[in-house]
């Protein structure tokens, strides 16, 4: 697992670079989106380079993390429309290559199963942009997920949804009490993963995720078993990292030519 410590800014402008290379690459690349605070500066600058011209997403497809589930198809917070305005708006994918799981489908074990086999009839995810929540989790995975687990219902913790309650006017009872998302498992199947947190608020989830031992407990903590794992973190994010130092080092004096 990469480690790299630096100012949001950069953070974004790092992403960036790396899903810039993998469609230079690659132009026909499958990402991986997720939501929440913590990749908004990365869409922000993907934004930017796209009108500039630098990349292109014509020819990409995605695939989101996870989605509420009982939210109208026109509610401003259900995560397709969140990552439609966030992101796919903004660029130029294509209509219908963003996909999600559909969290308003009447057999939602079905919807589960449908959207794991439309990512693997995609070839997988070539590079999966995550967060972490400030109990660990990735996607909707909460604590106490299997570690082999599979796009599924799961209900979330008081913790997230006091946590998501600023994207619902503050008000924690307008927060969904269930989602669909991809496993522990699926996220596992991309084959890089990157990982943006930022805040103090991060920094307890940080801690685990890089230095603690893997535990269901720390649903993140499965990203040590990956062989191309990624976590970018500003100083305040950092603060608990017992390495912070060594990382630094590391990435300062390493190889231009490797990327993230």
């Amino acid at each position: 697992m990469e480690v790299v410590i630096e100012p949001p800014g950069v953070i974004a402008a790092l992403v960036a670079d790396a899903v810039e290379g993998l469609l230079a690459a690659k132009p026909e690349a499958v990402l991986g989106l997720a939501t929440g605070s913590s990749p908004q500066a990365v869409y922000d600058e993907l934004a930017r380079r796209c009108a500039a011209g630098r990349l292109s997403f014509a020819r990409a497809r995605a695939f989101m993390l996870d989605e509420y589930v009982g939210l109208p198809a026109d509610h401003p917070e259900r995560y397709r429309n969140v990552i439609d305005r966030d992101f796919a708006a903004r660029v130029d994918i294509a209509p219908g290559a963003v996909h999600g799981p559909d969290g308003t489908a009447d057999d939602l074990p079905a919807a589960c199963a449908a959207y794991e086999a439309t990512i693997a009839a995609a070839g997988g995810v070539d590079l999966q942009l995550l967060g972490i929540g400030t109990d660990g989790h990735i996607g909707f995975n909460e604590p106490g997920s299997s570690l082999a687990s599979r796009t599924r219902l799961k209900t979330l913790t008081t913790q997230t949804r006091a946590d998501n309650a600023r994207f619902f006017g503050g008000d924690v009872g307008r927060v969904p009490r269930h989602c669909l998302t991809q496993g522990l498992a699926t996220i596992m199947s991309a084959r890089h993963l990157v990982l943006v947190a930022t805040g103090a608020g991060k920094a307890e989830a940080v801690h685990h995720l890089v230095e603690g031992p893997v535990s269901a407990m720390w649903p993140a903590t499965i990203m040590q078993h990956h062989p191309h794992a990624t976590v970018l973190v500003d100083d305040a994010a950092a603060s608990r990292l017992q390495l912070g130092a060594y990382y630094r080092e590391v990435f300062a004096g390493k190889p231009a030519w490797q990327g993230l």
